[in-house]
Formats: structure tokens, sequence, C-alpha cells
């Protein structure tokens, strides 16, 4: 896919503007937002563009400014600013409020140093959202800097480069710790833009497996919600679906349950059941026929209230059926 196709492929994967809708593009002049602001143009959007000009590199901060008049088209925004990366970036975002949805530059290159910035400073992974609350969108996270370099020269784009990105914690981060990490490991880069993508558990979830975790009960279980349990026996750890009504057929792993019996209900094999009427343990059961215990707990069981009243494939019961894929 070309640059353009994996840009237009992300806005409608992910809802971020509408086919053919208005959005306007904060620009600095450099490689990224200049791409980015070509890129929705020829996308056939209804592009506008805003520079901030916070006048922070005197001549240098002027000639960004014009660039982005002259050639991009830009209204240019004088905002004085001072204070850091993030006081600067929420004065852009503040300036331009109001001005429906704003488009940012921000590539999988700046996803890749926020999740290393946030990991050192605040000891998580969480990266750049493609869509703010506020209504700004990152139509480029899918692309790498040297991807929107590669457009701009391919299109004849000139663009401005920030001679005070190496004073930076990104300038640092770009220029000295990213280089060694590739040194450890070619992937790095890539292994850090999957950190970025991970998603947190609900916080419910969370605190019930660590609860789980943290408990100094030999075996636990916890229902954590959507038909689904969490299952702890000593030093192990699985998830298992909690009890399902076996009304009519229920498929449970590789197995079709069927019965018309009341009452009864399919799930996973727990420490302690035995066979209903009998002092016979299922774990017992599980031996003689010669089950693998790394299957036991995906084994389904068929039961009366604690009581189980068939194990499929094992042990046969009136009035309910089995069948195993093979």
């Amino acid at each position: 896919m070309t640059p353009a196709e994996r840009v237009e492929a992300s806005i409608r994967e992910h809802d971020l503007i509408e086919p053919g809708g208005a959005v306007t593009c904060l620009v600095s002049g450099g490689a990224d937002s200049t791409c980015l602001w070509h890129v929705l143009c020829a996308l056939g959007y209804e592009v506008a563009a805003v520079h901030v000009n916070h006048g922070l590199r005197g001549d240098e901060s002027e000639a960004d400014a014009r660039f982005c008049r002259d050639v991009l088209g830009a209204e240019v925004i004088e905002a004085n600013g001072e204070g850091s990366e993030a006081a600067l970036r929420d004065t852009r975002y503040r300036v331009t409020a109001g001005r429906g949805l704003r488009a940012t530059g921000h590539t999988a290159s700046d996803q890749v140093e926020t999740v290393l910035y946030r990991l050192v400073s605040r000891g998580d992974t969480g990266g750049i959202e493609r869509r703010r609350a506020d209504g700004v969108v990152r139509p480029l996270l899918d692309l790498w800097r040297e991807d929107t370099e590669a457009y701009c020269r391919e299109h004849g784009l000139e663009f401005r480069l920030d001679s005070s990105n190496p004073g930076t914690s990104r300038g640092l981060i770009r220029a000295e710790i990213l280089p060694l990490l590739r040194r450890l490991h070619p992937s790095a880069d890539t292994n850090l833009l999957h950190a970025a993508g991970e998603r947190r558990l609900p916080r419910r979830v969370e605190e019930a497996l660590l609860s789980l975790l943290a408990s100094r009960v030999g075996s636990k279980r916890i229902d954590l919600g959507a038909g689904l349990q969490a299952v702890r026996e000593y030093d192990r750890v699985w998830l298992e679906p909690g009890p399902v009504a076996l009304v009519g057929a229920v498929s449970w792993g590789a197995w079709t349950i069927e019965s018309d019996l009341p009452g009864l209900h399919v799930r996973g094999w727990r420490a302690g059941d035995r066979l209903a009427g009998r002092r016979v343990k299922v774990q017992d059961v599980f031996v003689d026929a010669k089950v693998p215990r790394s299957e036991r707990e995906a084994w389904p069981l068929v039961v009366r209230g604690d009581e189980v009243v068939a194990v499929p494939g094992i042990v046969e019961a009136p009035g309910i059926t089995a069948r195993r894929q093979p």
C-alpha cells in the first residue's frame, strides 16, 4: 500500500474523519505535518491549515510561520509560549479550539518515543491516542517518520527542520536512547509500538485478578463477569467459562452436549469434585481414563448444583448425550 492508502485505511478503520469531511491540520512546517496536509488534500478531504507561532526560536520561528502561510496556506496564530513541551502542546490545542475537527502529524515514530518517555517518567506504556476527547485526530500513526520524509521527497514538497529538537526530551530519546535500544534488538521500535497498542483490563477485573494472585488460600475462584472465571490452584492460574445452563445443546471447546433434563449446567472441573451419589472423585476418573493433567481444566462436566452428573466421554448419564469433534 502507498502511504496515502495506509492513511486512508487508518482513517476508515478508526473512524477519524467523515468521507470528504472538513478537517484542520495543525502544521509546524516539518515533514510530518507537511505530509499530513498534502495526503489529506490528495484524498479529497476539505482541508484547512493552522500554524501556531510560539516565537521561541527568533528568526527561525518566523521563517517557519512564513513557510506554513505561503506554502501550506495556513492561518498563523501568534501565541508566545513558554514552559515544557507538554505546556506548549496544550497551548496549541487551546488556541485552535473551536475550529472543528483538528488533525496532527504524529507518526509511529512519535508513538515509540512517547511510550519510552512515559515508561520511564510514569511507569506505564500509554501511547498517543488516535482520537482525543477534544476532537484532535492522528491519521499518520501507521506511518513512520521515514515514510513522511520519503513522501515529501517523492512529491517534491519542501519542509522545515526544527533546530531545537535535539535539546528536547524527544530529541534525547531519538538521538541517543533509541539507537542504543536498536543495538540490543533490531526490532526495538516495533516492539515498543506494540506496547502502545496494549489496553488495560477494566479496573474491576484487574482488582479481582490481583486479589486472586495475592490470596494465601491454596485454591480460589473469582467470577470476572461476562461468563468468565479466573481460577488459581496453588502456583497455577487459568481462565475458564462460568457454568452454562444446559438447555438443548451447549458447545464447550470441542464438545457438544445435549439434554432436555431440567436443572443441569455445564462447567469446568474443580478440585474436590465427586460423582453424584458416589464417593468417587472426578480427579480419579480422569486418572483412570488417562486424561492428561493439561486437558483436565478444559474438560466439561455436567452438574446439578454441586453434584457431577456426567463426565462427557467417560461417565455417561441417562438423558445426556455428548459428542466430541475429532
